[in-house]
């Protein structure tokens, strides 16, 4: 029996009946007592350890409703760009990690985003083949939506002028009609389909390498993200199966299902939310438009800087079939939606498959839809939304790393961007997340940014579009309440109550008192997850 006693701190539960805890005790994973400091030391044995928090903020476990998981653990070990201020210093790191390999050796890189540099264009493989001219290399851009690769890596690939765009992707070409290394959406995986992939040991070590460093910032659990083709999807699962049987999962994943692969699933009879505490299937994953940054979001009018409107990647009539088909197989879906026709659209598919007309199933799904980023969308369709049992799954990092392009890109119509006080007001479920590796995985950033909707450096003053921040006390219901009741798991997870998982993140400050933009600088202290201290400072 295992068992675990925290006094002496300031709970934040999330439970009206227990409003004023300052201790809890756990057993066996789960949260046994919650009350006074008392109450709680007199259910320890003589000798067992009582760790006094010294009135440190408490948090029920926070997570991710949004986390590319597989594609962020391999990631650690890929060439990172993030942080790359300007397209000489992508250059300057490609040539630094091709140094250390021999010849034909594929590098890998990601996170770049030109719209943070003092020359924001998209670079093209002219850029990197005198960097690396013998390595075949693709670099992702920080959305993903988006990649470049160099001479070396088309070459390795096939892909020239006479290559046609594959369905939903676009080969950028030059005045001659060749490539320009720019590949769009699902062009990428010409590039993918032939970079040999990882064994399934090799995953397992970096999906078990990630656990450590998300408990480092309050993360107890993540919905994991299929990237757009979903080859991720089968060695995401092995691995995660590899680690469950060694009883090495350290976090509660919720798993989604590549929509590609929905027939396969409903044949198979797989259901959402089947598994266990640590892993469970989760929504089936579709797509109908692309990213803003690639200018692929599918949008009711041109963008200011291109001209032209996005593109739908799926057609609706298929988005509208695959929801029927998954609601009636006991699957929930979550679809990504950034442009605000996509958006507006999906809505209408969602009225059209839930509505009156709507086809009881026998087993509904055990968790509700869910629209994925609803990045831009105009006020009536917000509305129309708030009428469905349908979550709005959003980022809110996305707000303050996305301000110079979507003002590019959208200008005035970026008040329509990032409404979240106008979603929650009209009463949406708000599940929050990160979209990592597309953004920074630390919650408390996303809490940063959802409450003052400013950099962390403070800028834009008094924040942008400030009308739709949202509290403190909403965001941290975001990133645990919210995304308990996206996957179904409100009687267990989202709150500090007796009975439920016993997952707690202990801060280093009062993110409810100090001044918001402090929320930002805030460490965790110590995580706990399943009952056993996982982490501590």
């Amino acid at each position: 029996m295992t068992e675990l006693f925290l006094v002496n701190g300031r709970f934040h539960t999330q439970d009206p009946s227990y409003p004023d805890a300052t201790a809890v005790a756990s057993r066996d994973g789960r949260l046994w007592a919650v009350g006074g400091d008392d109450e709680i030391r007199a259910l320890a044995a003589p000798g067992q350890r009582v760790i006094d928090l010294g009135g440190r903020r408490v948090l029920p476990g926070l997570t991710d409703s949004h986390f590319h998981y597989y594609d962020w653990a391999l990631g650690l070990r890929r060439l990172p760009l993030a942080a790359a201020t300007s397209l000489a210093d992508v250059r300057a790191r490609v040539a630094e990690r091709a140094s250390e390999f021999p010849p034909d050796h594929w590098i890998l890189g990601q996170g770049w985003n030109e719209s943070r540099w003092p020359d924001p264009r998209i670079p093209t493989r002219v850029d990197l083949d005198d960097v690396s001219p013998d390595h075949p290399l693709i670099l992702w851009r920080s959305d993903l939506h988006l990649a470049v690769v160099n001479s070396r890596a088309l070459q390795k690939t096939g892909i020239s002028g006479d290559t046609p765009d594959p369905p939903e992707g676009v080969i950028d070409r030059d005045e001659s009609g060749q490539p320009t290394g720019v590949l769009r959406e699902l062009a990428i995986n010409l590039v993918t389909d032939v970079i040999p992939p990882p064994t399934e040991g090799e995953t397992a070590d970096a999906m078990r390498d990630g656990f450590a460093i998300l408990h480092r910032l309050g993360l107890t659990g993540v919905h994991d993200y299929r990237i757009m083709g979903g080859a991720d999807g089968p060695p995401a699962f092995r691995a995660l199966q590899r680690l469950h049987a060694a009883g090495e999962v350290g976090l509660r994943m919720w798993m989604h299902i590549p929509g590609e692969r929905l027939d396969e699933a409903i044949a198979l009879g797989l259901r959402t939310g089947f598994g266990d505490e640590y892993v469970r299937v989760g929504h089936v994953k579709l797509f109908s438009d692309g990213g803003q940054g690639a200018r692929t979001a599918w949008m009711l009018e041109p963008y200011d800087d291109v001209g032209h409107c996005g593109m739908p990647l799926t057609p609706m009539d298929e988005i509208t079939e695959a929801v029927r088909q998954a609601d009636q197989g006991g699957l929930a879906v979550a679809i990504h939606a950034i442009g605000d026709r996509a958006n507006r659209e999906l809505v209408t598919v969602f009225e059209q498959v839930l509505g009156a007309e709507r086809i009881s199933p026998t087993a509904p799904p055990a968790a509700p839809h869910r629209i994925e980023h609803v990045q831009n969308i105009r006020p009536e369709d917000v509305a129309r939304l708030a009428r469905l049992d349908v979550v709005a799954s959003v980022q809110p990092i996305h707000v303050t790393d996305d301000i110079p392009m979507t003002e590019k890109s959208v200008g005035e119509r970026a008040c329509f961007s990032y409404p979240f006080r106008d979603i929650w007001d009209a009463g949406v479920t708000l599940a929050l997340g990160s979209d990592c590796p597309v953004a920074d995985p630390n919650p408390l950033w996303g809490i940063h940014a959802a409450v003052t909707r400013q950099q962390r450096d403070g800028t834009p003053s008094g924040g942008w579009y400030p009308q739709q921040r949202l509290t403190v006390d909403e965001a941290v219901w975001g990133f645990s309440m919210g995304a308990a009741l996206v996957s179904g798991r409100e009687d267990v997870l989202g709150s500090i109550t007796p009975g439920k998982l016993a997952d707690l993140v202990v801060l280093d400050r009062d993110i409810f008192t100090v001044d918001p933009t402090e929320i930002a600088q805030t460490q965790v202290v110590m995580t706990v997850f399943d009952g056993r201290v996982v982490y501590e400072q």
